[in-house]
């Protein structure tokens, strides 16, 4: 077994361990993590093989210099007859590799064996294969596919290739994604494509396509080029100069041969560790779904004794992804509302009572005109009613237990670095005061209904859907001393609970997952921004418990909550151990 073999197969477990979360972004419901280990462990063979240690090297190899030398001479005779222009004189550039080759090998530049940016002269009438950047394949063979057009719709403003070209995307991030293409099954041969590519032709049979874009795709390379790139954010390029000039190590082409042989049986490795890891990923997210599951569907007791005990007896192998700690906090809130965390108690007032007293002080509110008076909420119906609620509890509408106040649209022009606080949702978002801004204190009584106390509860009624946590319709906040006499601007509305109703707990149940699935039916929008209307959350079905029995499932939503945030806190420190292992193997393998 060689060395790169030992290496892989003595770790197999750091390179498939290494688990990195990925964060939460977009519509799109994509792999929320990244094997980072099988990741590294892929650059690594890549980069074992240019450095000449991916495989044993042969004395009996012709050696590359020798290469080199055919190459020269049949690039000469091509200038000649005019196949291929003369080009700039191709110099080795100064800088030395980074490593020392192995004796057969050779220092060259793709701009020494290769012809950089051919032009292809065919007739306007043939069909050609047209090859956008979207088909430019990240695979380690340079797969890829095309659209046919004719060549007179080709020949101008495009980059040409014929098959057997290798191409490499030019512009970020596909340069630094390895966008790079072995050209191959073109319409007759020849084709065409998007000008964001360097194309290098090789020159005869003397050195392997194949070898030359593992070259293009190592580390080695794009980690070098990166600095090298020009342009502004966004719109950055790797210079023709770097693609042409920069150092290449050349092996003895039988030598070429079998390192692409052993890294397409390293790569098929690491594929088949890959699918193992995602198949297990899966069925572990599977697991823990259902068995999480049958705590809420659970109706009697007993049954949710035993689905409980299912978990316990696993706690330990159940929790050991992100994912799975929130979805456990998600069955936590879930729990709570359904009343299944704490045990009632039949000497607290039952809500009834309290909804009772609530409906009492905004009737006299009114009448003191302090209060607007509002349109009565229907009556639930039996139908409606999504779980049985548990002894003293009582089914209510949220627009009964609180007080609803919209944001106002403060306008930019009446800003001061300093006064009277306006919170805008990105100050929540962070939960910092950092470049808030202000407006004239003395205009504070004109605004008082939208002061923020501690305690509000704040909610977003604008935003984009809701697979971006981030920038969602609907994330709230309990509000702190920070924002404590700030005024809430647009696009959120203000929830201030009645005497009775803790703040605390509203805030959980509106993070529950029943109220998320309502958001998700209520919200309305386009394809880039939903919004969600006051009356909707007002009307959202909500079981309330007796005051004293809130307190209860707070401070246990709360012990759990902290459960949960140290079992991920030791979980991501485990994750960083294995990153930083899988990091470690490949510095130790190259240098």
């Amino acid at each position: 077994m060689s060395a790169a073999e030992t290496l892989i197969t003595e770790h197999l477990d750091t390179w498939t361990s290494a688990i990195k979360a990925k964060s939460s972004a977009g519509r799109g419901s994509g792999k929320k993590h990244e094997f980072y280990g099988i990741k590294k462990l892929r650059e690594l063979i890549l980069e074992l093989a240019v450095r000449g240690l991916l495989v044993p090297q042969d004395a009996k190899d012709e050696p590359a210099v020798e290469l080199l030398k055919k190459i020269a001479a049949e690039k000469s005779k091509l200038i000649k007859v005019g196949k291929i222009k003369m080009g700039k004189k191709v110099s080795l550039p100064d800088e030395e590799l980074a490593f020392i080759i192995p004796l057969t090998w050779a220092r060259t530049t793709l701009g020494e064996i290769s012809e950089i940016g051919p032009r292809n002269t065919l007739p306007d009438d043939i069909d050609a294969g047209f090859v956008p950047m979207p088909l430019i394949s990240t695979s380690y063979d340079g797969a890829h596919g095309q659209e046919i057009k004719t060549w007179g719709e080709l020949k101008k403003g495009y980059t040409h290739f014929a098959n057997g070209d290798i191409a490499i995307a030019k512009i970020t991030p596909c340069f630094e994604n390895s966008k790079a293409a072995i050209f191959r099954d073109l319409e007759n041969g020849y084709g065409a494509g998007t000008t964001e590519l360097h194309v290098a032709r090789l020159v005869g049979d003397y050195v392997s396509s194949r070898f030359i874009l593992l070259y293009l795709k190592a580390p080695m390379f794009l980690e070098k080029g990166k600095p090298k790139m020009t342009g502004s954010a966004g719109q950055r390029r790797i210079p023709s100069s770097y693609f042409a000039d920069n150092p290449l190590p050349l092996p003895p082409l039988a030598e070429q041969h079998r390192i692409v042989a052993k890294v397409d049986e390293l790569m098929a490795l690491c594929d088949q560790l890959e699918q193992q890891q995602e198949d297990s990923v899966r069925t572990h997210a599977s697991l823990v779904e259902t068995l999480l599951g049958a705590l809420t569907a659970a109706s009697e007791r007993g049954a949710f004794a035993e689905a409980w005990q299912r978990i316990a007896s696993h706690f330990d192998t159940l929790f050991t992804t992100e994912s799975s700690i929130d979805q456990l906090k998600q069955t936590i809130l879930q729990l709570a509302v359904m009343g299944k965390l704490v045990e009632q108690d039949p000497e607290d007032e039952p809500a009834s009572a309290l909804l009772k007293k609530i409906a009492t002080e905004r009737t006299k509110l009114v009448k003191e005109g302090r209060l607007k008076k509002q349109s009565l909420f229907a009556k639930i119906a039996d139908d409606e009613i999504p779980f049985n609620a548990p002894s003293g509890w009582h089914w209510s509408k949220m627009g009964e237990l609180a007080q609803f106040q919209k944001g106002y649209a403060f306008k930019s022009t009446e800003y001061l670095d300093r006064g009277l606080m306006i919170t805008k949702i990105v100050n929540l978002t962070d939960n910092h005061t950092e470049n808030s801004v202000y407006m004239n204190p003395e205009r504070g009584e004109e605004f008082s209904e939208y002061l923020l106390h501690s305690d509000d509860v704040v909610m977003t009624t604008v935003g984009s859907w809701f697979s971006a946590p981030l920038s969602a319709v609907g994330r709230s906040f309990l509000i702190n001393e920070k924002f404590d006499n700030s005024l809430l601007n647009q696009n959120a509305v203000r929830i201030r609970t009645w005497d009775g109703i803790d703040s605390k707990y509203l805030y959980y149940c509106i993070n529950a997952p029943a109220f998320r699935r309502y958001l998700v039916q209520e919200a309305q929008g386009t394809a880039n921004q939903a919004s969600i209307t006051q009356e909707s959350i007002k009307n959202f079905l909500f079981c309330v418990p007796p005051k004293k029995e809130q307190h209860r499932i707070v401070a246990k939503v709360d012990e759990l909550m902290a459960l949960c945030d140290r079992l991920k806190a030791r979980l991501q420190s485990a994750q960083a151990t294995q990153l930083h292992l899988a990091d470690t193997l490949v510095e130790a393998a190259i240098h």
